[in-house]
Formats: structure tokens, sequence, C-alpha cells
């Protein structure tokens, strides 16, 4: 589908659209006129991670061509639980939690939208409202326009019945919590599109019927698709847990590394997702082959993490990557025991067990232990996991140095 709006048209170019009730329709107001949409964001913990990227990126989209974006803290949903895409209920957050964990949220949302700066973007808490319900008033009122046997088929409540996995009735509520949150905001901002990933389609559709039937409104959804990586595995895991993007729950310098070990097959897609580079230029970088692919991988490591904080880290981690490298290259390898391991290899055997393979260690327990106690290393740079991979950023070396302290050094020789 061709659409008039710029909005939709670079939503479009970029992979951001998935799915929408009434796509036309949104278009030919989008090209009309400014409008207000949301995306919800549940404060479950005290830090966003990668996986929340593709919601803040599409409201800083949408901002870019002139809307105004909410986004939309669920305050009072966190306490709930939203059974999207999960296979278990949450845990379960104290209300002191929710309070702390909204607090650390709002510099994130300031970074990507700069919400403080100006009037066109808004930040608002479901808990304003939804924490002064009544529930008689809200069964009365809201709920004879929610249809069970409709909730039912809908994707986060139909897989989970489906795996034979407990649904509650706490989680089952959530759908018509979200559907009312789009009715206030719309009451309160005009707010007439809800943005999300594709696992809210359900939820979403919920809340464009609930505006219908309660405010006689034509309300929206759209929807942007799941976000896997080239094996098929969510987006936003690293071998360590979650790509937080706080510092304090990870460093810029490991959240660069994240970035520049983004899979050959999956730099274009995420530079368009998660950077502001325009997209003619993107399908130039995306041209790139062999060693050249490396280096639009620092540039998307660069841009990334730019956006979360700020232009002004890069500079040390040039540095520190620079010196990582010179490090290896002023050893003389020669005449150190070398190991022969396929690449293959290499990308799946866990660091305990490479240690192991290329004998600087006798055991697994020997490798944890000087990895725990940070004497393990790969070309000078610290090993932080024992369960970690091998970094991508080395597998386009012909040889890799591990060492263990000052005086202890192995070589791999990377072979096809």
């Amino acid at each position: 589908m061709t659409y008039k709006s710029s909005f939709l048209t670079e939503a479009k170019e970029r992979g951001f659209i998935y799915q929408g009730t009434d796509l036309s329709a949104l278009d030919d107001l989008m090209s009309e006129r400014s409008i207000t949409a949301y995306l919800g964001f549940d404060p479950t913990a005290n830090s966003l991670h990668v996986g929340h990227m593709v919601g803040l990126m599409f409201l800083r989209l949408l901002k870019k061509h002139g809307h105004t974006p909410i986004a939309l803290i669920g305050g009072a949903t966190a306490k709930l639980c939203d059974p999207s895409g999960k296979d278990a209920m949450r845990q379960m957050l104290s209300d002191s939690d929710v309070a702390e964990n909204v607090a650390s949220l709002k510099p994130c949302f300031d970074r990507y939208l700069n919400y403080g700066a100006d009037e066109e973007t808004l930040i608002v808490n479901n808990n304003d409202w939804l924490s002064t319900l009544n529930y008689i008033d809200l069964l009365r009122d809201y709920g004879s326009h929610f249809s069970v046997n409709r909730m039912l088929s809908f994707d986060s409540v139909k897989l989970r019945l489906e795996r034979e996995q407990t649904l509650s009735f706490l989680e089952f509520n959530y759908m018509i919590l979200q559907a009312y949150d789009f009715v206030e905001l719309n009451k309160r901002y005009d707010c007439v599109l809800q943005l999300g990933g594709s696992d809210q389609w359900g939820n979403i559709v919920n809340g464009v019927d609930l505006g219908r039937r309660i405010l006689n409104k034509t309300l929206y959804g759209l929807t942007a698709p799941l976000i896997t990586n080239s094996s098929g595995a969510k987006m936003g895991k690293s071998a360590a847990g979650a790509v937080w993007l706080n510092a304090d729950r990870l460093s810029p310098y490991d959240y660069w590394q994240f970035w520049r070990n983004t899979d050959d097959k999956d730099v274009g897609r995420y530079l368009r997702l998660f950077t502001d580079i325009d997209v003619q230029e993107i399908a130039q970088l995306e041209k790139a082959e062999g060693s050249a692919l490396n280096d639009v991988k620092k540039i998307l490591a660069d841009a990334a993490t730019t956006l979360a904080h700020g232009g002004d880290c890069l500079l040390g981690i040039h540095s520190t990557i620079k010196s990582v490298f010179e490090a290896a290259a002023s050893t003389d390898l020669s005449s150190l025991p070398t190991f022969e391991i396929k690449k293959s290899d290499l990308e799946s055997l866990l660091m305990e067990d490479l240690l192991v393979r290329v004998e600087l260690f006798k055991s697994k327990g020997e490798a944890r232990r000087a990895i725990q106690g940070r004497g393990a290393k790969i070309n000078d740079a610290v090993i932080e996991d024992s369960k970690s991979t091998m970094p991508e950023i080395y597998l386009s070396d012909d040889l890799i140095k591990v060492s263990f302290g000052k005086k202890k050094h192995h070589v791999i020789k990377v072979t096809v």
C-alpha cells in the first residue's frame, strides 16, 4: 500500500508497520492534520531495555513528522499483569516498587523524545485515572461492551490457553483497562491513535471498539512487527541478559558492543528501525561487504548509543576499543600455544567450554572461577560472563588471543 502521509510513508520504509485498523482512513487523517498518538510502557523494572526500542523509535518518528506523541507509563497496569507474549504471570510489584520504577524511566523518555523541552510530547501515567475507578461503576458502564468470546480469540489469550498455561482473572482484566486508557486519553488529549507491538493487537482493537461504542468516535490502531534477529530469537537479549537502556544497569561501552555485534543479516534492518539515519543513506550502507560491513556495524553502534547515552561517551568507547586491539596486535603470537577452531564452533561455544578446549584451564570450574575473578581475557579484554559466547567483533580475526593473568596466553586460529 502506498501512503500519502509522510509519517506512514517513512514508517513503512523503515519496517515499522505490521497491521492497522483502517489504514486508508488513518492515512487520510494524518495527511490533513496533526494528530495525537500514544504508546504504553509498563514500569516493571527500573530501566527500559532494547525490547522497548521499537516503541520509543515509533514515537520519535511520529514526532519527527509533526504529530504529538504520548508516552503512557502504566503505573496502574504494572500492578496487574499483561498476558501478551507471556507463558506465565509476571511477578507482582508493590506500589513503592512501581513508583520507583516510574521515576527511573522518565530520563529515558527524555533522551528519546525530549519531552521536557517542549509541549509537543506528553508523558502521562494511567495511575492518575485507573486508581480512582469504582469497580461497580466500571462493570456497569463498560463491562457490557466487551465480549468474552472475542477476548478469548485474541492471540495473547488464545496462545496461553493452547499451551495449557494458567491465565488469571487479574491478567484477563488487563485488556479491559488498556481499552479504558485509550478512551480516557481521547477525552483528555484528543488522542486518536494507539501504537504498539504486534502482540498488543487484541488490546488495541478492544480500545478502538470501546471508543466507537462509548464515545461514538473513530479511533485507530497501528502495530509494529515483533523484532527478531536472523536466528529467529526475540531481539533484546544478550548472553548476559537484558540489554538495558539505563547506564546504571548496563554500561555505554557494553551497550555499544551489543550493537557492534549485530549479525550481518540484521544490520540494514536495525539501521532503519533503531537509528535516525536517512533511509537513502542506509540503502548505500547496505551495499557494504566483507570487512567493510564491520565499519557499518560501528555506524549502527555509534548511532544507537548516541540516542541512549548521548554522543559524549563515544570518544571513550572508541579509545577503549582501539587500546584493546592495539594490545592484541602488539603481542607476538607465533610462539604461543595455538588451537584451530572453526568459526561456527566459536559462535556457539560458551566461554567456560572454550577456555578448557584451548587448554587454558583443566576444567570448567577453574574457567568459571577465573572469569568471576576477572582474570580471563580475550585480546586483553576481560571476559565478563562464563556463559557468554565469543563476541562477534573478534570473529572476523584470523587469530584470537585468550589469556589468564599476565603470563599465560594461548591463541585460537579461526578456520572456516
